[in-house]
């Protein structure tokens, strides 16, 4: 039993990486089903015992990009002992490794503009690290590291909008950049224009320290 167990965890993990490698590449309405068998090396009968069809299977895979958002999240969430913008530092360029790096990742950030997953943008992985990243700068406003006249709302859309267009700005242009690069640049220009002068003088003259992590996490 045990070892039946395992080979449907296998089969099914999968079918979830070879469907995300499909949609990544050509979206959900042109995904084949058959192509996805042949990445997975899976039988027809056993897709269809784990997915019951392949907007099921888009969804496993929109599951599975968040729980890696939500660990990427966790990581600099925790982080009470560093500067709110040193973690938000961190939490960016991770997010930024995933997209270049995970295709599960990818293969969200495609479906969640098609027509099929348009509502699931309000419940996607931008909405988990979104959430982190805004509670990050309501610390940074208690910790007076923001400007007066700055919401941290406002500066929490700012920044998602300054990632998104750099994140299609990277696909539409077909750019071999690193998407690590583009996206601390956004970071810094946000911050350029709604941290107070205290804290860029200080980061003007000292950059990004190096946070270290505990072998344990």
């Amino acid at each position: 039993m045990a070892r039946q167990q395992e080979r449907a965890r296998r089969t099914r993990a999968a079918l979830v990486e070879a469907a995300a490698v499909e949609f990544a590449k050509r979206g959900y309405a042109a995904a084949s089903v058959n192509t996805i068998l042949e990445g997975s090396r899976a039988t027809k009968g056993a897709m269809y015992f784990h997915f019951q069809s392949k907007e099921e299977l888009a969804r496993a895979v929109l599951t599975s990009a968040i729980e890696t958002f939500t660990g990427i999240t966790d990581r600099w969430a925790k982080r009470s002992d560093l500067d709110p913008f040193v973690a938000l530092h961190g939490l960016v360029l991770d997010i930024a490794e995933v997209f270049r790096t995970e295709v599960i990742v990818q293969a969200e950030f495609r479906l969640i503009i098609e027509p099929e997953f348009y509502k699931d943008v309000q419940s996607g992985g931008g909405q988990v690290w979104g959430k982190t990243a805004y509670e990050l700068a309501l610390r940074a406003k208690d910790d007076g590291l923001l400007r007066e006249d700055v919401d941290p709302e406002k500066f929490t859309r700012v920044l998602a909008a300054s990632l998104a267009g750099q994140r299609y700005m990277a696909d539409l242009i077909a750019s071999s950049g690193d998407l690590g690069v583009w996206f601390e640049e956004s970071l810094e220009v946000v911050l350029e224009a709604m941290a107070t002068p205290e804290w860029l003088e200080k980061f003007h003259r000292d950059g990004w320290p190096q946070v270290e992590f505990p072998d344990a996490e």
